[in-house]
């Protein structure tokens, strides 16, 4: 690329951030979000995708219940959808129930407009002893314009205290706010530019640490993906993360299992030896 060309793009770039800054303004003063559906936040969800209320689980052929807690923002609050019923994280039991056989007891911690700082403070700690906790914030961090060292210090503070109350962690990027109909060019093209960012250091941390990390954030979208403000996800939007959330899940499970099944043949192989 020619110096001259560079130059340009850099003039172009630093033009559209103030401009990007004002559209911001504008969203906010027009923008009308989708309330938190009602509902219960929690629930159990059996293989044959019938719902019952908490606590309701039994162990079936294929074990106990497994608690599947989420903490989050809009995404995990359901934002978009008429009953909780129809948010993400049930959608997300109804899968892992059906793939595993199990009752999935579900139970989300969350709030609309919720930082990642906000999870780390107000809903982890109402978590303990889950067997699956997804983490799921990012999209308000964007909005807020809140540093990439801030969010790194938050998402790894999260996932460590995560790995104290949950058997398996599983995160998610943020979502495609860069797409959102509701917002204007140029803050959709910041955005862009911040969310590949923020899903570049989400990734890292999370790979230093083991954790899965579903980027939700690049994928295509199916047709009707956003509900009527268009700035959350459909039903049809929250199917389709709920399938990718779900295959990660189901993956981690699957191999615990395997690596379980190992060490109690090796644990009984090694008695066998021994007497």
């Amino acid at each position: 690329m020619s110096t001259f060309a560079a130059s340009g793009r850099s003039i172009r770039r630093a033009l559209r951030r103030p401009l990007a800054i004002a559209e911001a303004a504008i969203a906010r003063r027009t923008v009308r979000l989708a309330p938190e559906p009602p509902g219960e936040r929690e629930g159990v969800v059996t293989p044959d995708g019938a719902h019952a209320p908490a606590g309701a689980g039994i162990t079936r052929g294929g074990g106990a219940p497994l608690r599947l807690a989420a903490v989050g923002d809009s995404l995990i609050a359901g934002s978009g959808v008429q009953t909780q019923e129809q948010t993400l994280v049930p959608r997300i039991a109804r899968i892992v129930a059906a793939g595993t056989g199990r009752d999935v007891e579900w139970a989300t911690h969350a709030k609309l407009g919720a930082t990642m700082r906000r999870v780390r403070y107000r809903f982890l700690p109402e978590v303990a002893d889950a067997d699956v906790l997804f983490v799921c914030a990012g999209s308000n961090d964007l909005m807020a314009r809140r540093s990439l060292d801030e969010w790194t210090d938050d998402l790894a503070a999260v996932l460590d205290d995560a790995a104290r109350r949950g058997r398996h962690i599983v995160a998610c990027s943020a979502g495609q706010l860069y797409r959102s109909p509701a917002l204007m060019p140029a803050l959709r093209s910041v955005l862009r530019e911040w969310t590949d960012a923020q899903t570049d250091a989400s990734a890292v941390v999370c790979a230093e640490r083991g954790i899965p990390f579903v980027d939700v954030a690049h994928c295509d979208l199916d047709d009707g993906f956003w509900a009527d403000d268009g700035f959350h996800p459909s039903a049809a939007g929250y199917e389709m993360a709920a399938g990718m959330v779900a295959r990660v899940v189901l993956t981690r499970l699957e191999n615990c299992d395997v690596r379980d099944d190992g060490l109690r043949s090796a644990v009984a192989s090694t008695g066998r030896l021994a007497s």
